[in-house]
């Protein structure tokens, strides 16, 4: 059972996942699909993932000091400075202040934001357990699962409001009749890139089953199928039956969408109790 830093540590690891998720998946969204009305959004939860990457840098020189007295420690603070620690802080902060500033830019702003959302997702390169492997497949395979995870999560909540007014019913079905053809390139890319990282993280058939990380690796897997199964729905049946003129298929979609969510903040969690509180089979 984690102590308080390590409760801490994983709930402030939730907050950052959600953040720089939501935030570079939205303005990806955004971009690729011609969404409006997400600029609000897009900063809220960039905003979220600045608060959490400071928090975090904080806390991990409170756990180095082992008080609450290291969160501010300058000598604590500037030797993390100089780790991957730092880089991933650094990566952070100027990828998701890029993102900011260019919701307020015009012309080139959705480019400059996206380039935001990926320098911050790229950031998740150095540090935690895909680090340690000093691999540069395994870099690679992190970048793209997270870039695709990430512009699953920034479609929901604007597919959810195209969903929920009879005015915006078509683009609705439009936006969900395009991110299902992308969907078709980048759910496989998913799959993929997260099996061979779990391969190459777990090692064997007998750790996966027998070490505390393997079996929440399981969980974390039996809740993407889960997840799988909802965008299946979407794209065989409300999304097509909506594209028809079907009205109540809108709000089967939106119901849809609430329970992606509810899977995807489960799927988060557990990312967070992964890379903060369990240590890989050795």
């Amino acid at each position: 059972m984690p102590d308080a830093f390590g409760l801490a540590a994983i709930v402030t690891k939730f907050a950052l996942y959600l953040g720089v998720m939501t935030a570079a998946g939205t303005v990806m969204a955004t971009l690729m699909f011609r969404l409006d009305r997400t600029r609000g959004l897009a900063a809220a939860f960039a905003v979220l993932g600045l608060a959490a990457t400071i928090l975090a840098f904080s806390l991990r020189g409170a756990n180095l000091t082992g008080d609450l007295s290291g969160m501010t420690d300058p000598e604590m603070l500037g030797l993390l400075w100089t780790t991957p620690v730092g880089t991933a802080l650094l990566l952070r902060l100027v990828g998701l202040s890029l993102l900011i500033t260019g919701l307020f830019m015009v012309r080139v702003g959705a480019w400059v934001s996206v380039l935001g959302g990926i320098i911050a997702i790229w950031s998740f390169d150095h540090v935690g357990h895909v680090s340690g492997r000093d691999t540069t497949l395994l870099d690679i395979a992190l970048t793209l699962h997270l870039l695709t995870v990430a512009l699953w999560i920034g479609v929901l909540t604007p597919l959810k409001r195209l969903a929920s007014s009879s005015a915006t019913y078509a683009s609705a079905a439009d936006v969900g009749h395009r991110f299902g053809n992308v969907a078709t390139v980048t759910v496989p890319l998913l799959i993929i890139a997260g099996g061979y990282m779990g391969y190459e993280l777990v090692g064997s058939f007998s750790a996966l089953l027998g070490t505390g990380y393997g079996q929440a690796l399981i969980i974390k897997v039996l809740l993407v199928g889960l997840l799988l199964g909802l965008a299946a729905a979407n794209k065989l049946r409300f999304i097509p039956a909506l594209r028809s003129g079907d009205p109540t298929a809108a709000s089967h979609l939106s119901k849809s969408i609430s329970v992606e969510w509810l899977v995807i903040l489960a799927v988060l969690g557990m990312t967070a109790v992964l890379t903060t509180n369990l240590t890989l089979p050795t």
